[in-house]
């Protein structure tokens, strides 16, 4: 079995120093497939104190050098792209096709952060003043569990590209995937200090990072509970923060949609990284008029979805992270009946014939936006339909939520499908297809987050405006 017992921290592998040992599973066997030994205080101080000391350097770094080592990063993503593969398949459980896209959006990152190191990023003039855009400092991220690769290379390529050092914490549920991220971060060849890693638990490692009067910024996506913890903790030196929270996204399928279309784009939503994902469209809202021809119509695509071993480019919906995950999402399915929604499909316990991995039947209820299932983020795959009387009610229902990271509406007109998306209270909405752009602003209303990611606007959350007059 692997031991998983090392840090990256000022350009060297070096050992934890920490003693708290985590067993690394399998979630398609529920078998331990390593032992992690995590970091503690020591590890998370030293990580900050090498990206204080590489910070004058860095920031000082010409434009092209800084591109110059972010191509390394993406090619040493490239060198391991199918270790990552593998390590995301087996941890958590994403489809082997879905980790592929993850592990080569990983790489891409730090292409397409080249792009924004450029005069125009930082410099600009506004009369007789020179703004000057500079580094925030040292910028901490905290990254989750699904899909470890591409968050890490998300805000490490613009926290870079900025001129900021950086320390990364990945979720030490997620250390299976993120090992190979640490290995192509060290084969990279950056200047010390400038990226590091540290594997550890919230506490201590967390509150270390978080609260360090020497870390400028710091950078969350996880939970809201997490994202408030945070903001308290930094309030003391005033961190600068950007947080991607939860969601329980809405689905909108409007009267005058195409339901062969329609009904694939809410399942494909909904059941995204097998419902662990933050934008996953997990409340899917149907007019009462079709509402008879649309439950069918999902009960029919939920039975077609092939539910398996995530190795096999055949499957949709594989299992989910762990144990914990498993039962969690049960006890959704239990809460769901007991307060009264309506199974459609799927239900408690396993599908028949895949072992004791954590499988879960993807479900389907028929419930009420007032329900626990309706308003509380599952990360799993439980879907519940809600009827809508007409568009305004579509849109309360839609807004009827703590929420606000993503929304979907399903339409046979476009144009009219953009108007229901300005309606809704979320930082993205998507029409008719589920599709990306990394250049386009990301992040949440309400309690799914502060701050943008992504492009320009993910690089300005690591920089300070500075105003210059002269004569």
């Amino acid at each position: 079995m692997q031991v998983l017992d090392q840090q990256f921290i000022d350009g060297k592998l070096v050992p934890s120093h920490g003693s708290d040992v985590y067993a690394v599973n399998s979630a398609i066997t529920r078998e331990q497939i390593a032992e992690a030994v995590l970091g503690d205080e020591v590890d998370a101080e030293q990580a900050v104190a090498a990206a204080k000391r590489a910070l004058p350097g860095w920031s000082a770094t010409s434009l092209e050098e800084r591109r110059g080592y972010l191509q390394k990063l993406a090619d040493a993503f490239e060198n391991r792209r199918e270790d990552m593969i593998l390590g995301l398949v087996e941890e958590f459980g994403t489809t082997r096709p879905t980790a592929a896209y993850i592990v080569d959006q990983s790489r891409d990152w730090f292409v397409e952060a080249q792009k924004l190191v450029t005069e125009d990023t930082f410099t600009e003039q506004v009369g007789h003043a020179t703004v000057n855009y500079v580094p925030v400092g040292v910028a901490v991220l905290i990254t989750p569990w699904n899909g470890a690769s591409w968050f890490m290379a998300m805000k490490a390529s613009v926290a870079l590209a900025a001129g900021c050092t950086v320390v990364l914490k990945p979720s030490e549920r997620g250390i299976w995937q993120a090992w190979p991220v640490m290995q192509a971060i060290s084969e990279a060849g950056l200047p010390h200090g400038v990226i590091n890693l540290v594997f550890g638990r919230g506490q201590p490692v967390g509150n270390v990072l978080t609260g360090h009067p020497h870390v400028d910024k710091v950078s969350l996506t996880g939970s809201t509970a997490t994202g408030k913890a945070i903001a308290r903790n930094g309030i003391e030196t005033m961190k600068r923060v950007t947080l991607e929270l939860g969601g329980k996204s809405p689905t909108i399928i409007l009267e005058d949609a195409d339901l062969a279309q329609a009904v694939p784009f809410a399942l494909r939503a909904g059941l995204f990284n097998n419902g662990q994902a933050c934008i996953a469209g997990t409340r899917i809202l149907a007019p009462e008029s079709r509402i008879d021809e649309i439950r069918e119509a999902l009960v029919a695509g939920i039975a077609a979805i092939n539910v398996g071993d995530p190795h096999d480019d055949a499957t949709v919906v594989g299992p989910v992270l762990d144990e914990d995950q498993y039962e969690t999402i049960q006890g959704y399915i239990r809460t769901g009946i007991a307060e009264g929604a309506e199974l459609l499909a799927g239900g408690e316990g396993r599908p028949e014939g895949l072992g004791d991995g954590n499988y879960v039947k993807p479900t389907l209820f028929a419930a009420t936006n007032d329900m626990t299932i309706a308003q509380e983020e599952i990360f799993g795959p439980v879907l519940t339909l809600i009827t809508y009387r007409d568009e305004d009610e579509a849109i309360a229902i839609a807004n009827d939520s703590p929420y606000g990271l993503h929304g979907y509406v399903a339409t046979g007109d476009v144009e009219h499908g953009r108007a229901v998306a300005r309606r809704i209270r979320s930082g993205r909405v998507m029409v008719n297809e589920v599709i990306d752009a990394p250049d386009a602003p990301f992040g949440g209303f309400k309690l799914s987050g502060i701050g943008r990611e992504f492009g320009r606007y993910g690089i300005a959350a690591y920089l300070e405006t500075q105003t210059v007059f002269s004569k």
